[in-house]
């Protein structure tokens, strides 16, 4: 893979990347149709397919996540995808005479809160993998999905603070008909929890037209007891966290009003989802 970026390079091809953990849905197409827009010349667009252990915290199962390669393969043919890249564990941790692989990439402000705060490490497992994945494949431009807008925040300020030559582009949240993020993990819901999740992006809507609807700044601890109650009539809803912070520090915010993000983490019986949007 890395002789061949570098090949294109020589060439003075611009290429896209698109990361992923696999089994590809319309919200990674359109993260590829975002990589193959990026230039004016034609970009030659790449997209890795690995799902990264460091990233699961121990309560989680990685051996669960889905996979489907051949069917993975197919959708990226179908996209134009220029190169698939599928690596294993040993070619990203790779381990040498017993000495097992120690060099981690920790961003160390965005990370704490949200996600960080509920999956210690996670963060520190998806800096490392994909600063690994931006030296394999050289990417000029790299397009990550605004549903998990921490983790594109972070990997833009690691781009930033490394020096990393990528454009870091955010393409906007697929969803399906009812509101509904595209998820990978949307496969695991029974039809009955399937009903229920579209609590979150119900969540959202009524956030927004609270704020929309006052004049004044909405007190963040009394818009989260609200939005924990609408979520949580939903017999199979357990709220992880409900945050509002500022778009570019991710601090919370004690007053919520228009412009502020509002992240949330939903378990559904068993899985769990993640949503976000601005206010």
């Amino acid at each position: 893979m890395q002789r061949l970026a570098l090949r294109w390079r020589r060439e003075e091809r611009p290429i896209g990347f698109v990361p992923t953990m696999g089994y590809l849905h319309e919200g990674h197409i359109s993260l590829v149709k975002k990589a193959r827009q990026s230039a004016a010349r034609r970009v030659v667009v790449v997209v890795s397919i690995y799902v990264n252990p460091t990233q699961f915290v121990p309560t989680e199962d990685l051996a669960g996540y889905p996979r489907d390669l051949t069917r993975d393969k197919r959708l990226c043919r179908d996209a134009g995808v220029d190169a698939l890249f599928v690596p294993d564990d040993k070619q990203i941790y790779p381990a040498k005479e017993g000495a097992k692989f120690s060099t981690y990439v920790v961003e160390e402000s965005l990370s704490r809160g949200m996600e960080g705060a509920s999956r210690p490490a996670h963060f520190r497992g998806v800096t490392t993998v994909v600063a690994k994945l931006f030296n394999i494949v050289l990417p000029d431009v790299a397009v990550f999905g605004a549903k998990d807008f921490q983790q594109a925040a972070i990997v833009k300020r690691m781009a930033r603070d490394l020096n990393f030559p990528v454009k870091v582009i955010v393409a906007p949240t697929v969803r399906e008909k009812d509101g509904l993020a595209l998820s990978s993990r949307n496969q695991y819901l029974s039809p009955a929890e399937r009903e229920q999740a579209v609590t979150l992006w119900q969540a959202i809507q009524q956030a927004r037209q609270a704020v929309r609807a006052s004049e004044k700044a909405i007190p963040a601890s009394r818009l989260q007891s609200e939005l924990r109650w609408l979520i949580e009539t939903r017999p199979a809803a357990r709220v992880d966290y409900i945050e509002f912070f500022d778009r570019e520090t991710l601090q919370p915010v004690a007053q919520v009003q228009r412009g502020a993000q509002m992240a949330l983490a939903v378990f559904v019986g068993k899985t769990r989802l993640i949503d976000n949007a601005v206010l």
